[in-house]
């Protein structure tokens, strides 16, 4: 992947987006804190939190580069997990109180087959409720908060995808079962919910005890750095490059990247696209001189700008 330099240690930094390995034991909002620092700029969000217990991809967007985020919160995921078979908890992973212990005979009867098979149920589109310790508001309170205040919180079950979910190793364990798994979903997915429900379906409960997110979209934690090595002037993703990932790149004339940039309408079949639009019918727009134009959106035989993004000397 492509990237640019945009600052120097110690200066400011222009538009871009970061891949960060988030280490344990922190909250998103910490990574996002230290970046506002490192960047010189309080612009900075990201596109999807994790938990303290989880590491991993976190994306970050700097300056007018955080409206690429709402493009990126809705992208496929990948995590790597260990699910501990044998007792359940009040938070279905490893922060939360025990509940519920299983029997070793219990444990001793549940079977590769019968892993198996419930993990196969719980693969494709499926119907998943939520932990109750998750971020999802209930009445404009995150759902977690209630928990903590001592409330019971139950969420409404809601449509996910899960397109794989492999078990990579099996290993008996103090009394449990633990199963290192590759999981592959859609955005919304709670991957302590599916170990909930896999211990559920086994008779045994279930719950998370690691938790790692290796990629989100086509950005992955391979190419992120830890944020102790963060440097984001090295590190930065230019607009132009981000979206070129995430959409089907237009190479616009210099009259087209004003038109556009200036709320025009283009005709779409003299737009140069590099491949076919996806659902969202978008396009990143780019001017000759390399530069984000706008998110363009086409329909039909007209294409016009649906998202500008200023001069990247606007951000500075």
């Amino acid at each position: 992947m492509v990237r640019r330099q945009f600052g120097t240690k110690g200066s400011s930094v222009h538009s871009g987006i970061l891949l960060v390995d988030k280490p344990q034991s922190i909250t998103s909002h910490d990574v996002v804190a230290r970046t506002r620092k490192l960047a010189g700029t309080r612009r900075v969000g990201h596109a999807g939190t994790l938990d303290p217990m989880a590491t991993g991809l976190l994306i970050l967007g700097v300056n007018s580069s955080t409206r690429l985020l709402t493009y990126l919160v809705g992208q496929d995921k990948e995590y790597l997990a260990t699910i501990r078979l044998g007792l359940t908890t009040t938070t279905d992973d490893a922060e939360g109180e025990a509940v519920e212990h299983a029997s070793a005979d219990a444990i001793s009867r549940v079977s590769d087959g019968a892993i198996a098979s419930a993990i196969a149920n719980l693969t494709g589109n499926i119907s998943q409720v939520p932990s109750s310790v998750s971020a999802i508001k209930v009445d404009g309170k995150r759902a977690y908060a209630l928990v903590r205040a001592g409330e019971t919180v139950e969420l409404k079950s809601r449509p996910v995808t899960v397109s794989r979910f492999d078990v990579i190793e099996r290993r008996e364990l103090d009394g449990f079962v633990d199963l290192d798994v590759r999981v592959e979903c859609s955005s919304g997915t709670y991957i302590r919910a599916l170990a909930r429900d896999l211990g559920s379906a086994l008779g045994v409960g279930g719950h998370l005890t690691r938790l790692r997110r290796t990629r989100i979209g086509p950005f992955t934690v391979d190419s992120a750095p830890t944020l102790e090595n963060l440097n984001v002037g090295e590190s930065l993703i230019g607009p132009a490059d981000a979206a070129s990932v995430l959409f089907p790149r237009i190479s616009l004339t210099e009259q087209q990247a004003i038109d556009l940039g200036h709320g025009k309408k283009v005709a779409a079949v003299e737009l140069d696209l590099s491949g076919p639009l996806g659902a969202a019918e978008l396009a990143a727009g780019i001017a000759p001189n390399g530069r984000l134009i706008g998110l363009v959106k086409i329909s039909g035989d007209v294409a016009k700008s649906a998202v500008n993004f200023p001069a990247d000397a606007a951000d500075a």
